[in-house]
This record gives structure tokens, C-alpha cells and sequence, in this order.
């Protein structure tokens, strides 16, 4: 499903997946953010941390009658305010929606799936 811009020179449409990609790479752009974590723990057998280029993975678009709800499952780092995180992740991810795709997002949900202590 993607979602559809009309303009006055025709409809844009915007598949889920580069939703998905620019909300993972909000996400990870924040201080305190380790990595995405995958959304189906049962098929991907555990809680795995994925590289960058698999971002996209660990986020959840649902389309809603004038925007999307976005899910965003990551992993932070050990020492830092967990909820400090999720506000800067939550509203990265509202901005970078509006100013690079022109998308409302009504609502982001983050979903704190693990800590990882970094090692120095």
C-alpha cells in the first residue's frame, strides 16, 4: 500500500518501504540509539540488531485517513535516559516525514526492544 499526494500536476504516490527506510534512518540519526531491532522476534528467532541497509525492518507503517501511524522498534545504549531517546526519535521521525516526504504522522510509537552496553 502506499500512500497517494494529489497535486495539481497529477497523484504521487509513496510506497511503505521508503516511509519505512527515511523513518529508520530518522531513528538511527539519534544520540543514544544503537541500531533497529526486528519487529518479529519469532521468525527472526531473537532480538537481532540490524545494520543500517536493513533499517527499514524494524518499522511498522500503517496507513490512516489523513497520514500514517508508524512503529519504530530499536535498540539504545546502556546509560542513556530511555525516554529522553524515544521523545527525540519520535520527533525526528515526525519532521523528516513532513519535510522529505510531505506525510502526517498521527502518531509514533517506539518500541524499546533491548540495551546495549557499548564497549570503549
Amino acid at each position: 500500500m502506499a500512500v497517494k499526494i494529489k497535486t495539481q500536476f497529477g497523484t504521487i504516490d509513496i510506497d511503505n518501504d521508503v516511509i519505512a527506510t527515511v523513518v529508520g534512518g530518522a531513528a538511527t540519526d539519534n544520540y543514544g540509539v544503537v541500531g533497529m531491532a526486528s519487529r518479529n522476534q519469532i521468525r527472526d528467532n531473537l532480538n537481532e540488531i540490524l545494520r543500517r541497509e536493513n533499517f527499514a525492518r524494524g518499522v511498522v507503517v500503517r496507513q490512516e485517513d489523513n497520514g500514517v501511524s508508524i512503529e519504530v522498534n530499536i535498540i539504545v545504549s546502556y546509560g542513556t535516559k530511555v525516554s529522553e531517546v524515544s521523545r527525540n526519535v519520535q520527533a525526528k521521525v515526525k519532521y523528516n516525514l513532513q519535510n522529505m516526504l510531505g506525510v502526517t504522522a498521527n502518531a509514533v510509537n517506539v518500541i524499546v526492544q533491548g540495551v546495549r552496553v557499548m564497549a570503549d
